[in-house]
């Protein structure tokens, strides 16, 4: 995790040597990263977009077979494989996520030893502001990107776990994890009506 530290903490003060705020390269940093994880978005966004496609006909596969749960499975599988859907792709991106969370959490929490000199001391305390920020557009992320066939259920759940967690974070953790965040979550929203809106 160290060396992964070390990689931001040049790439921090690589951005702040040209942008001269560090607030402002915290949001061109999370940018940044976004940019490269697109690949890995579009394919998630369009496998969410699939499974909603296909969930009509997992319904039915679940009803007829109900109590025969290995039959149910495997005529499931069939259909993910007719229709080139891997039902894993979509948590590929979160996996991907908190190395790097974890990576900023070392190079916020302790700057200096990083690589970023004279860093604000406001941005490697907790910010209650930011936090709520944080929550709030987890909170949101989830919500328009999740197909509204989905909404119910688990995943419902996991809007306010995902939310809860955010603002929990963003209360223990640096100012500046939560506003990589929370830059992350907006970003996260537009990029989904980006790829959406051919589909």
């Amino acid at each position: 995790m160290g060396q992964i530290a070390s990689l931001f903490g040049i790439a921090l003060k690589a951005i702040y040597g040209v942008i001269g705020n560090y607030g402002l390269s915290v949001i061109v940093f999370t940018i940044i990263v976004k940019m490269i994880m697109m690949p890995l978005t579009v394919k998630q966004t369009k496998s969410t977009f699939a499974m909603s496609e296909i969930n009509p006909k997992i319904k039915e596969i679940q009803a007829k077979y109900k109590n025969k749960p290995e039959k149910q499975n495997e005529e499931i599988s069939k259909l993910y494989k007719e229709s080139g859907i891997n039902p894993l792709s979509g948590c590929l991106p979160i996996l991907i996520q908190m190395p790097i969370l974890m990576g900023l959490f070392y190079v916020f929490k302790d700057p200096v030893t990083y690589g970023v000199f004279l860093w604000i001391k406001a941005l490697s305390k907790p910010d209650y502001i930011l936090a709520v920020f944080a929550g709030v557009s987890a909170y949101l992320m989830q919500k328009v990107m999740t197909p509204k066939d989905q909404i119910e259920g688990p995943m419902k759940m996991m809007s306010w776990l995902l939310a809860g967690m955010s603002l929990y974070w963003g209360f223990v953790l640096p100012a500046a994890l939560a506003l990589y965040w929370c830059v992350s979550n907006i970003f996260s929203v537009f990029q989904y009506y980006l790829i959406t809106r051919p589909l």
